[in-house]
This record gives C-alpha cells, sequence and structure tokens, in this order.
C-alpha cells in the first residue's frame, strides 16, 4: 500500500464505529426523585409541623421563631401542627401561600437583589453631593447645612478653593481629602472641577402645621407649586417667598421638584428660614386651604382678573405657580378660586415660574403694605 500505510496504530476501519452506552446500568440515574417535599412536610427544616421528635436543631430553630413573633406580637413564621400551612406574618387561614413565601432572606439582607455591576436606585433620604467651585461657594455662603467637604488631591488652588476651605473649616464641617477617580465615581462623572460639598436630605414641614403656623399670621400667605420640576424655579420661588413675606411653600410629592443642593443654592439661604412641605395630592392640599378661609388664586396668562386689580390679596391667601411648560394642571385650575394673569407691555408668550411669583408676590406685598 502507498504512503504510510505501515505505520504503527494505523486506522484500518473506514469510519468510527457506534459509541458504546452504559447497557442499562445508568437506568436509575435518569428516574426522577418524586416531588420536592414542602417545608412542613421535612423534619429538619424549622417550618416542620409533623408529630416526629425534632432535631436539636429544627426545634432550636422553631423556639427562637416562636419568641421573636410573641415580641413582635405575630405569628410565627413555622407551620402549625397538623396542617401543611406555612405562612409569614400575619395568619391567612385557607390562603395557599406565594412560591417563595418559605424562603429565608439571603445573607445580603431583604432587600431587592442587585445584579453585579449596576447600583440601585437611591434611596429618597440619602445625602446629595453638591459640585463644582462656584456653586459650592455659593452654598456655603448661604449657609446650607453641609456634613463634608470632598476636595481632591492635586488640584489648582485658587480664591474660590482657599475661600470654600476656610468657610467650610469656620463652620466645623469635615474635609476629606480624597483622589479625582474616587470624586468622579462619586459624582457619576459630572464635572466637579475637584470640590464636592455633601449635604444632608432636607427636612419638610408636615402640611397641616405649615397651614396651623400661617394661620396665626395677621395676613397669612402661602405659595403652592403645580408641577415645577427644575430645582432652580423652586429655589427661586423660595427666595422671593421669603422676601415678600410668605409663611411657607408646598410641592407636590411626585412629578415635582424637591429641596436639592441645587434648590437650597438657588434659594440663597432661604429655604433655611421658610417651612417647605410636600403634599400627596395637591389638589386636596388646595381644597383644604380653602376650608380654612384662604383664597386660592392661580397665575395663568389668560386669566381672567388682572394682578393690579387682585382685591383678595389682602386676606388670606394661597398663590399657585403652574409648571414651566403647561402652566396650571386641569384639575387644579378647577380647584382655584380665580385665574389671575400679569399685565405685560409687549408681545411676550410667558413668564418663568419663578418670575411670574415673584412678580405676584411683590404685588401682594404692595397692596398689603398700602392697607395697613
Amino acid at each position: 500500500m502507498a504512503g504510510n500505510s505501515q505505520r504503527r496504530g494505523r486506522r484500518v476501519t473506514s469510519k468510527k464505529g457506534a459509541t458504546v452506552g452504559s447497557g442499562g446500568k445508568n437506568k436509575s440515574g435518569l428516574a426522577g426523585k418524586g416531588r420536592t417535599l414542602p417545608a412542613d412536610e421535612r423534619p429538619w427544616h424549622k417550618g416542620y409541623s409533623g408529630t416526629e421528635k425534632l432535631p436539636s436543631r429544627t426545634a432550636w430553630k422553631q423556639d427562637k421563631e416562636k419568641r421573636a413573633a410573641a415580641a413582635e406580637g405575630r405569628a410565627p413564621k413555622i407551620g402549625k401542627p397538623g396542617t401543611k400551612d406555612t405562612t409569614w406574618g400575619k395568619g391567612t387561614k385557607g390562603v395557599k401561600p406565594t412560591k417563595n413565601a418559605g424562603r429565608q432572606p439571603s445573607r445580603g439582607g431583604g432587600g431587592p437583589r442587585v445584579a453585579p455591576g449596576r447600583r440601585s436606585n437611591t434611596p429618597k433620604d440619602a445625602p446629595e453631593l453638591l459640585v463644582g467651585r462656584n456653586p459650592v461657594v455659593e452654598a456655603l455662603r448661604a449657609m446650607v447645612p453641609a456634613t463634608a467637604l470632598y476636595v481632591a488631591q492635586g488640584i489648582d488652588i485658587d480664591d474660590r478653593v482657599n475661600e470654600i476651605v476656610r468657610t467650610a473649616g469656620d463652620r466645623g464641617i469635615p474635609l476629606l481629602e480624597i483622589g479625582r477617580a474616587e470624586l468622579d465615581r462619586m459624582t457619576g462623572g459630572v464635572l466637579h472641577q475637584g470640590i464636592g460639598l455633601q449635604v444632608p436630605p432636607f427636612a419638610y414641614e408636615p402640611f397641616d402645621d405649615l397651614v396651623a403656623a400661617a394661620l396665626e399670621h395677621p395676613t397669612p400667605l402661602l405659595v403652592a407649586l403645580d408641577g415645577v420640576t427644575d430645582p432652580r424655579n423652586l429655589g427661586a420661588v423660595i427666595r422671593s417667598a421669603a422676601a415678600f413675606g410668605a409663611q411657607g411653600v408646598f410641592v407636590p410629592e411626585r412629578r415635582a421638584a424637591g429641596i436639592t443642593a441645587t434648590a437650597w443654592r438657588t434659594s440663597a439661604g432661604a429655604a433655611a428660614r421658610v417651612p417647605v412641605s410636600q403634599v400627596v395630592n395637591l389638589t386636596r392640599a388646595l381644597k383644604a386651604c380653602q376650608r380654612e378661609g384662604f383664597v386660592v388664586i392661580g397665575l395663568d396668562a389668560d386669566g381672567e382678573t388682572d394682578l393690579y386689580n387682585l382685591e383678595a390679596a389682602v386676606g388670606p391667601l394661597v398663590v399657585v405657580v403652574g409648571s414651566e411648560g403647561r402652566g396650571l394642571s386641569r384639575l387644579v385650575g378647577e380647584t382655584c378660586d380665580m385665574r389671575v394673569g400679569i399685565p405685560m407691555v409687549s408681545d411676550v408668550e410667558s413668564l418663568n415660574a419663578s418670575v411670574a411669583a415673584a412678580v405676584t408676590l411683590a404685588e401682594v406685598a404692595r397692596r398689603r403694605a398700602a392697607e395697613a
């Protein structure tokens, strides 16, 4: 034969033969093992509710759960003797437990699982980091509360940085020098210029207390924001409210700006003097003010009442400022006692929300001063 047909270990067949099987020896390994026993049928599980003697470890777990449930005033998270019902929390007789009802929380806690490399949503009450040299300088000048000052290593020192460090030291704010990469991570890649100021979450005033405190004044005045989403507008409105004698501001909890570091800075420290409340439903809050004797006016470019003819300005008043784009929402507009327009000389379509609030509050303050 030609070629290397005489080599040792040569193939003598034309193709590979059939693979040798197990001969039925592994047949038992392919058979199912039956249903998975629920917790109340496993003697080694703490939820076991049978009659046979429990292992010491399981008995100890059941006793521990019963003591914890008694201390918290709830039903124990174990199966009831003689039944197959294992529930979590308060008893739900006749209700089938959910798929994950008997599972224990992971070692990392009972919160939602987060995929590796991804961060969960920031908690509502988490502190905020205000970045940038000018914003931080202005925030410190406005006496915005702060819990820490972060300074990147090796930054260029200028007059603003010197003022920031000196002011933070005078106020007793901890100064932490960190790497620039770490500050990049903390700010999410936002341009920070090597400076970051950590401010605590804002403490909102309960709405009922806000209204009660306003009624103690001879001429109560409140400001409501209907869907204003820019924190700079919110801060500017708070600043105008403080300047013209308003006793408080209230905003919706959802789809509206809250008191952030930006709002703090824009208010020039007025947020520390004017109480701010968050309400679940703005329409219900306005109706509550009306029941207390307030006249609710909504700022509208097409309002039927001229601002300069607003006779209600001298009494208890709530000024409602609409959002930046759509103005007053339908329900809020229908709730207002009247819609007030600001007369303008030129054909400007509308004023900025914070500017309109400032003009209105200034006219209200002027009328009240003239009546005094």
